[in-house]
C-alpha cells in the first residue's frame, strides 16, 4: 500500500526521490518523509503528516541537497498516523530504513531488542528492521551494510520491501523484499529503486523486478543482486512504455471521473485482435491446460471479487463448468478440498494484491497446477507467477475506486467463458457470432450509458445527506449491485449494503424507511416480475426507489419511483453496463458531499499487506 523511492547518485537525488513518491500518491497514504546521507556522514530526515507536496516544501526551505536517500509513503498499519510513527525509521542516527509490509514477528523480535538496549519510540513493526540492522551492522557484518541486511531479513516472518541506507557509507543503498514488490532500475547517474515503476518512469524506462528473497546492494556505479542463499544472481531488465499521458486529468475534475469515462476505449482496447473465440488469448499452453480441467476456483479481493461472482454464473450457464469464487483473504485461512483438475483463476488490477497472491501460493501448495491470471499489468508478479493470463488494457487506473479495470476485468472473464464453452462443445458457430458481435458493441452500449450522466447528478443531489442505502439485485446483478454499493461508500463515506432482493423480506426490510434510498438494478430478464414485487415491498414502506433499468422494462416513474432506462439490452453482458450509473452515482454523490474522491481516507489503491 505504501510507497517507496530511494537513489545513489553523481548528483543532487532530493528531487527524484519527491517526484517519485508524488506519482505514487494515488495509492493512498497518510504520512510521507525522506532522508538522506550527507556527504560529510550526517543523516537528515523528514517527514509529514500532510501531502507530498508539503514535504518537498520543507525540503526546499532546509535546502537539502544529497546524492544517496531513500522517501516513502505510508498507509498505517502498526501505529496511528504521526510524525513520529512516519517513515523513514532510524536506529541510533546511523541507519535509516523504509519499509512496506506487515512483520508477524515484530513482538518478539522488540523484546529481544529491548532487552539488548534498544530503545523503542514508534508503534510500528518498522522500528524492528531498523534496529536488527544497526545490530548486525555493528556484529556480525563489521560495517557492511549488505550484510547486515542480510542477517536482518534472516530473522523477519511476514511480508517486506525496504531500502535501507547508513550514515557510514554514503554513495550506497540496499533493498531487500519478500512478499511486496521493489523494482531497480540504474540510470547515466546512479541507481535507483521503487515499490513501483511508475515511480522511475522519469528517470529511467530499463527496470528489473526483483524475486522473492533478493538482497540488492545499489551504488552510483553498479547494481549487485544477492537470492535468497545470498547467491549472486542477476534479474532481467526490460523496457518499460513511458507514457504520461494517462496520468493527465484533462477536463475531467478528479481521475475517478475520467476513468469512468475512459470505458468505452478500455473496453475496445481489452478486446483488440478478438476476432474469433480461441484459447490463444490466454498463452500458448492455454488449449492443453483447457481440455484437462473440470472445474473452476476463482481467487480475488474486493471488486475484483464481484467480477468473478459474475464469472460464475456467466461459466455455469454457458459452459456448465462447476465454478467457486473464493475471496482470497479468507481462502488460504480454511481448510479446502483441492482439485488438481481445477483453473485456478486470480483477478487483480495492480497484479500485486498481497491477499490474492498468497492465495495463489496457497492453492500451489495444495496441489492445484493450472493458473491463470486476469490482470492490467504486464509486469506485475501475479503474471509472472501464473501459467497462463489475460492482459485487461484499462492503462493506468489513478482513483482508489476501481472503475475501468473491473468492466475490462469483466470482459477478460466473459472471453474466458467462452473459450470454455467452445472447448466443452457447447458454443455453436452462430452462438460465437452472436457473443463477438454483442462484445464489439460493448464500447457503444457503454458510451450510452455514460451519457445518462445529466440523470445520475439530480440522484446524488438526493443522495448528498443521507446516512445509508440500501441496493437489490438478483442473479447475475446481485454482484453489480454489491458493486454499487461498495463505490458508494468507498468515496462518499455513506453506509451502503446491497442484498439479492429475494431476500429483502429475511431482514433487510426492517431497514426501510423514508430516510433509506433503495438503488436496484432492473434489466429485462426472466427475474423482472419477481424484482417488481420486491420493488412493490420497498415502495410500501415509504422508501424513494431509484431503478437502473433496460428500455423495454416496463417500469414507469411515479411518486417515489425514480427509473434510470439504459439505452442499450445487452442480454448476459448487461452487468457490464449496468454497473457504469451506479459508478457516476457513487462519483458525483461523493463530489457533492466534498470529500477526496481520488484518495478516499483509510484506503490504498494497491493493497500490498495483507
Amino acid at each position: 500500500m505504501c510507497g517507496i523511492v530511494g537513489a545513489v547518485a553523481v548528483n543532487n537525488i532530493v528531487p527524484m526521490l519527491l517526484e517519485g513518491i508524488a506519482r505514487l500518491e494515488y495509492r493512498g497514504y497518510d504520512s510521507t518523509g525522506l532522508a538522506v546521507v550527507h556527504s560529510t556522514g550526517a543523516l537528515e530526515r523528514l517527514v509529514s503528516t500532510a501531502r507530498v507536496a508539503d514535504l518537498a516544501a520543507q525540503a526546499t526551505e532546509k535546502k537539502i541537497h544529497a546524492t544517496t536517500g531513500i522517501s516513502h509513503t505510508r498507509w498505517a498499519t502498526h501505529g496511528k498516523p504521526s510524525e513520529t510513527n512516519a517513515h523513514p525509521h532510524t536506529s541510533h542516527h546511523e541507519i535509516a530504513l523504509v519499509h512496506n509490509g506487515i512483520i508477524e514477528n515484530y513482538e518478539t523480535l522488540r523484546e529481544a531488542l529491548t532487552a539488548e538496549g534498544y530503545e523503542f519510540i514508534t508503534q510500528t513493526d518498522t522500528e524492528v528492521i531498523a534496529h536488527l540492522v544497526h545490530k548486525h551492522w555493528h556484529g556480525n557484518a563489521h560495517g557492511d551494510l549488505r550484510r547486515a541486511v542480510q542477517a536482518t531479513v534472516r530473522q523477519l516472518t511476514g511480508a517486506y520491501a525496504i531500502a535501507v541506507v547508513s550514515a557510514r557509507e554514503p554513495g550506497r543503498l540496499i533493498g531487500a523484499r519478500f512478499g511486496s514488490p521493489l523494482v531497480i532500475g540504474h540510470t547515466e547517474e546512479g541507481s535507483c529503486l521503487a515499490s513501483d515503476a511508475a515511480a522511475l518512469l522519469p528517470v529511467t524506462q530499463r527496470i528489473a523486478y526483483l524475486e522473492e528473497g533478493d538482497v540488492v546492494d545499489l551504488t552510483r556505479e553498479e547494481i549487485l543482486c544477492y537470492d535468497r542463499n545470498e547467491e549472486t544472481v542477476k534479474r532481467p531488465f526490460i523496457q518499460l512504455e513511458a507514457s504520461t499521458a494517462q496520468a493527465e486529468l484533462g477536463p475531467y475534475r478528479h481521475f475517478m471521473q475520467k476513468e469512468i469515462f475512459e470505458q468505452p476505449r478500455a473496453i475496445a482496447d481489452t478486446l483488440e485482435g478478438v476476432d474469433t473465440v480461441t484459447p490463444a488469448w490466454f498463452g500458448e499452453r492455454a488449449a492443453e491446460i483447457f481440455s484437462k480441467i473440470d472445474r473452476v476456483l476463482i481467487l480475488a479481493c474486493g471488486t475484483s471479487h464481484y467480477a468473478g461472482q459474475v464469472a460464475k454464473q456467466w461459466m455455469e450457464s454457458l459452459a456448465q463448468l462447476p465454478c467457486h469464487v473464493e475471496i482470497a483473504s479468507e481462502y488460504r485461512y480454511r481448510d479446502s478440498v483441492p482439485n488438481p483438475n481445477a483453473l485456478v483463476i486470480v483477478v487483480s488490477q495492480s497484479g500485486e494484491t498481497a491477499d490474492t497472491l498468497a492465495a495463489l501460493n496457497h492453492a500451489k501448495t495444495l496441489g492445484h497446477v493450472h493458473t491463470l491470471s486476469i490482470c492490467n499489468v504486464a509486469t506485475s508478479a501475479m503474471v509472472r507467477q501464473t501459467e497462463l493470463r489475460y492482459l485487461t488494457r484499462a492503462g493506468v487506473e489513478i482513483g482508489v475506486a476501481s472503475t475501468k479495470a473491473f468492466t475490462t476485468q469483466l470482459v477478460a472473464l466473459f472471453l474466458l467463458t467462452l473459450t470454455l464453452t467452445k472447448g466443452r462443445g457447447r458454443l455453436t458457430a452462430e452462438e460465437e457470432a452472436f457473443w463477438l458481435r454483442a462484445l464489439r458493441h460493448l464500447p457503444s452500449a457503454m458510451q450510452a450509458a455514460l451519457g445518462l450522466e445529466p440523470q445520475i447528478i439530480a440522484w446524488a443531489e438526493a443522495f448528498t445527506n443521507k446516512a445509508h442505502a440500501l441496493f437489490l439485485g438478483r442473479g447475475l446483478h446481485y454482484p453489480i449491485a454489491q458493486e454499487g454499493a461498495l463505490k458508494l461508500k468507498e468515496i462518499s463515506y455513506i453506509h451502503a449494503e446491497a442484498y439479492p432482493a429475494g431476500e429483502l423480506k429475511h431482514g433487510p426490510l426492517a431497514l426501510v424507511d423514508a430516510d433509506m434510498p433503495v438503488v436496484a438494478i432492473a434489466p429485462n430478464n426472466a427475474l423482472l416480475e419477481k424484482l417488481k414485487s420486491n420493488l412493490q415491498e420497498v415502495k410500501a414502506r415509504g422508501a424513494e426507489l431509484y431503478v437502473v433499468a433496460d428500455l423495454d422494462s416496463h417500469l414507469s416513474a411515479g411518486d417515489g419511483l425514480h427509473v434510470l432506462r439504459v439505452p442499450e439490452h445487452a442480454t448476459l453482458l448487461s452487468p457490464i453496463i449496468h454497473v457504469a450509473p451506479l459508478q457516476l452515482l457513487a462519483y458525483h454523490t461523493a463530489s457533492f458531499r466534498g470529500t477526496d474522491v481520488d484518495k478516499p481516507r483509510n484506503l490504498a489503491k494497491s493493497v500490498t499487506v495483507e
